[in-house]
């Protein structure tokens, strides 16, 4: 008879599932928390820079506060508000998530049903049958047989459970992943709109520009007209007139496309009316920015939470692995009845009983085989949540960083804005007076319009980059007033 897996082996598997089992195999434990104290290499500071005016107030980072739920809720966007709460009832990718999740829990159902419980089968059959003999002659005779029967496998190895253990992991994985689509969905709508409400801005902006530039151009040619410039002046101012307006299509095809994914988002389809506009003047930037502690990060990331339902149910898998190296016992049972006559089919009984002993000798060495495979595959969940862990870490410490360097980017546009504009109202005056040249009037009009571009898109910054920041420290799901509200709504669908 095959010899039971040694200690030695036993112990490998304990060691890298932190602990023993004996032959159910290891039992999960939740990995430990990073020990690091901050996200960032250089200390975090209090509060960004502020920019009085265009968006440019001061945002307070607030170390170890918590994150609202609605957290979208925190740019006061009425339109915003109600775009999300519509996407997150008609989203086809909300819908999906929360199929997969009502799945996992039936096959759990379902398996925990044969696990836990003995089957139970009726059976009923007819058959017709000859027998001949030499003293009997010829006999035709039909045999009707009736009978419950009862099996049951005992779990004594936990082989079963740890079943059971992998598939419950796996509901927990659904259901987080859940959570991330609610999460991913709403944070890619809030982009999305700051940046419908970014390309609003610059559309209006370049408008604005080529309003001047026509203006501008009527003015060169009168110039032109009385004498006192060439015509080159007037083909030049002409041509940056063109040059400018074909800035505007890309812009309005980006809008489009823009308007169209937000449509897709709330589960319509583009050619539907009914979406709102968004502006950056009607978007409060929040001031007050919650930040999660490091430690407390890896049990709020949904996708962090994820990793670890799978590193869980990898570990299970070992546990089934190693149960199926020891003896099976099965358990059956049978009463029931047979008759040659339908009318005395219950006039009679027939019960048995047994049960079976089944002790894997020889399968070529495939269970251990499976049983190393299943260890190699917690190895690789467990190297897989490490590295979500690492890059959801690197998530955060950008974010932080990006809003630190968004606030000095929006004080220096500002600045560069105003000085751009100053400069080209000053040359258009020279230029009026013919005291500068045309190119030095086509130079300014040139670097005004790259700065009141890049203000408006240091201000949309700003507010993409605050919705980053709460979507990397989770979203905020774990503060709902009661957890089961997700599996609520999962349960009306």
């Amino acid at each position: 008879m095959k010899r039971l897996p040694s200690p030695a082996k036993t112990m490998l598997v304990a060691a890298l599932c932190l602990t023993g089992g004996c032959a159910q195999g290891p039992t999960f434990q939740t990995p430990a928390a990073p020990t690091v104290s901050g996200y960032t290499e250089a200390r975090l500071p209090t509060a960004t820079s502020s920019t009085p005016g265009s968006a440019g107030e001061a945002q307070q980072f607030l170390m170890g506060r918590d994150i609202p739920e609605q957290w979208w809720t925190l740019f006061q966007c009425r339109p915003l508000d109600g775009l999300i709460r519509q996407a997150l009832k008609e989203s086809p990718t909300i819908v999906a998530a929360q199929a997969r999740l009502r799945e996992a829990r039936e096959n759990l159902r379902a398996s925990s049903g044969t696990v836990n419980l003995p089957s139970l089968d009726g059976n009923l059959s007819a058959s017709r049958s000859k027998t001949t003999g030499a003293t009997a002659g010829s006999n035709t005779y039909t045999l009707y047989n009736a009978s419950v029967d009862v099996s049951y496998r005992l779990d004594l190895f936990q082989g079963g459970q740890r079943e059971l253990e992998a598939l419950q992991a796996q509901v927990d994985y659904q259901r987080l992943q859940l959570e991330g689509a609610y999460l991913t969905l709403t944070a890619n709508i809030v982009t999305t709109s700051v940046r419908e409400a970014s390309l609003h801005a610059r559309i209006e902006a370049m408008r604005e520009i080529i309003s001047r530039q026509e203006k501008q151009l009527e003015l060169t040619e009168r110039q032109f007209q009385l004498g006192s410039i060439s015509q080159a002046d007037v083909l030049a101012q002409r041509a940056q007139l063109a040059q400018t307006r074909t800035t505007l299509p890309p812009l309005e095809k980006e809008m489009a496309q823009t308007r169209h994914l937000l449509a897709v988002y709330t589960g319509k389809f583009p050619g539907e009316t009914g979406l709102p506009t968004f502006s950056l003047k009607e978007m409060s930037l929040p001031r007050e920015l919650p930040v999660s502690l490091p430690s407390s990060l890896v049990k709020q990331r949904p996708d962090i939470r994820a990793s670890e339902e799978l590193l869980h149910a990898a570990c299970a898998q070992v546990g089934v692995a190693t149960a199926n190296l020891y003896p099976q016992i099965n358990l059956s049972g049978s009463f029931g009845s047979s008759a040659t006559d339908l009318q005395d089919l219950f006039s009679t009984s027939v019960w048995s009983i047994g049960g079976g002993l089944l002790q894997p000798l020889f399968h070529g060495g495939a269970l251990t085989a499976k049983r190393r495979a299943a260890i190699a595959a917690y190895d690789q969940s467990m190297a897989n949540y490490r590295n979500t862990v690492l890059l959801a870490f690197g998530d955060v410490a950008n974010t932080l960083k990006a809003l630190e360097m968004d606030a000095l980017t929006l004080k220096a546009q500002v600045d560069a804005e105003a000085a751009a504009r100053d400069s080209l109202t000053l040359s258009q005056t020279q230029f009026q007076y013919g005291a500068v040249s045309y190119l030095t009037l086509l130079n300014a009009e040139t670097q005004y319009q790259q700065a009141k571009i890049n203000l408006i898109q240091a201000q949309a910054a700003r507010f993409a980059d605050t919705a980053a920041l709460f979507q990397s420290l989770g979203g905020g799901w774990w503060n709902r007033d009661s957890h089961s509200n997700t599996e609520a709504r999962t349960d009306k669908q």
